[in-house]
């Protein structure tokens, strides 16, 4: 393909060079957790290759060291050397090559030798030995996911545990309940919240399933599922030795050739993210509906006051904190359908689109990862029950004849909740009034924590 220059500071080669050539797209790196997965990925081969005698020990050992370097210095001196755009050739060819040139050059240089000299010691031949982009790249895409699943799910379970604590906060804090968005019969405060917690930890459990099948990695399937090229023994011995470098049981594929076609596992994962993003809009909603207000919207409860709401409307204050949440949860949707129709687009042997899915699946969860600590703080934790408002809705709640219908049957009650509204009144003073019930009964059969009973 001819000469192409590459910056003399550089420890990527020509290969990288071409891909920044032909892909300057986003402007968007891959994430530290997908490059140190892929570098642990080629550390666990030169291990394996030198156990097995198919690479000699001065090579093996240099790469293995060069590894450790990129390893230690991936946010500071090795930070800049792997600038392959997300968007780029199928398959993740080229950062494949970008890490095989890095460990490569950095390789020679600790044996003495000038960069470049890949007679000595080649990214192709040494470096992605027993190798090939189709069995790497998603092998590094499982395990980078698992990576930053595991700090997201620390998350979840905390903003979780943030809302059971509001709701044993708000568990006396009787109010009326909605459905329809229409009164209906009372719940706590207490009972939303849990609710919330409830869901996030369901939520959390289908990540924590998806993450536990990427443990399943096709490494050692090299270019089609068969491992060509490689020695016996590789694919087993690859595996374990990533294993021990990444503290995780890994395990090789039960079926090569299946993981190379198919990204459904992935694509299974991000459907998780997805998931969690519906509840966390569903919340997010919830509260700044709960928060409308203050004199003309429900203001059950107040979210935290954290910035002015406007530029033009002096002492407004919104529920800023639920928007961005909402926002993010767009987001992830959004990134979900990429991986959607990423993952139906494989083809034969082989899914090429394996970069925008892992991109995609990384970014949603750094997304919340980054954001929900901060919701927690300065949003969750803070939130205050309106209880003065919560009783006063509760008292003039015509649906509280629901519980009269037991003594007083379906039509009888309707009237007396038909009633409650018009004339404004409760509802147990209008059956005192009417003589259906008396004080005692009215008292007995509407007391709320008669109202509030849980099976």
């Amino acid at each position: 393909m001819g000469e192409l220059e590459v910056p003399e500071e550089a420890y990527y080669g020509v290969q990288t060079q071409r891909a920044l050539c032909n892909f300057p797209v986003s402007g968007h790196r891959q994430r530290p957790d997908f490059i140190r997965a892929y570098v642990q990925i080629k550390k666990a081969a030169a291990l394996a290759n030198m156990e097995l005698g198919a690479l000699d020990r001065d090579r093996g050992n240099a790469i293995v060291a060069a590894a450790d370097e990129v390893l230690a210095g991936l946010t500071g001196r090795y930070s800049d050397q792997f600038p392959v755009d997300i968007f780029q050739a199928g398959a993740g060819t080229s950062s494949n090559m970008n890490i095989n040139e890095v460990l490569a050059n950095r390789g020679l240089e600790l044996m003495g030798r000038s960069r470049g000299d890949y007679d000595f010691l080649s990214p192709n031949d040494h470096v992605n030995m027993a190798q090939s982009t189709n069995d790497t790249f998603p092998t590094a895409s499982c395990i980078a996911v698992i990576f930053a699943a595991d700090r997201l799910l620390d998350v979840l379970s905390s903003l979780s545990n943030a809302f059971q604590e509001k709701e044993r906060e708000f568990s006396r804090v009787s109010k009326s309940g909605r459905t329809h968005l229409m009164d209906a019969v009372p719940v706590t405060l207490g009972d939303e919240f849990g609710a919330y917690a409830a869901a996030l930890s369901r939520a959390s459990h289908r990540i924590q399933e998806r993450r536990n099948d990427l443990l399943e990695l096709p490494l050692g399937g090299t270019a089609t599922g068969t491992g060509a090229n490689t020695n016996p023994g590789y694919r087993e011995l690859a595996i374990l030795k990533l294993s021990e470098l990444c503290n995780l049981p890994l395990r090789k594929a039960d079926n090569s050739f299946e993981t190379l076609q198919s990204r459904a596992q992935l694509s299974a994962f991000s459907g998780a993210l997805k998931e969690v993003a519906i509840e966390l809009i569903r919340i997010a909603n919830d509260l700044r509906l709960l928060n409308a207000g203050p004199t003309t919207g429900i203001s059950e409860i107040g979210l935290p006051s954290v910035q002015p709401g406007s530029s033009m409307m002096p002492g407004k204050y919104n529920p800023v904190m639920a928007e961005c949440l909402d926002m993010i949860g767009f987001q992830i949707i959004g990134n979900d359908t990429a991986v959607t129709l990423a993952a139906q687009a494989g083809q034969l042997e082989l899914n090429v689109m394996t970069p925008v899915i892992t991109s995609n699946i990384l970014e949603s969860i750094d997304l919340l990862t980054s954001y929900l600590p901060i919701f927690q703080k300065r949003c969750v934790e803070g939130i205050q029950a309106h209880e003065e408002r919560c009783k006063a809705y509760l008292e003039f709640n015509p649906i509280l004849a629901t519980f009269l219908t037991p003594k007083i049957g379906y039509l009888k009650a309707a009237e007396i909740a038909n009633e409650s509204l018009d004339r404004r009144l409760p509802v147990k003073d209008i059956a005192i009034v009417k003589g259906i019930l008396s004080k005692e009964e009215a008292d007995k059969l509407l007391k709320t924590e008669k109202l509030l009973k849980k099976n």
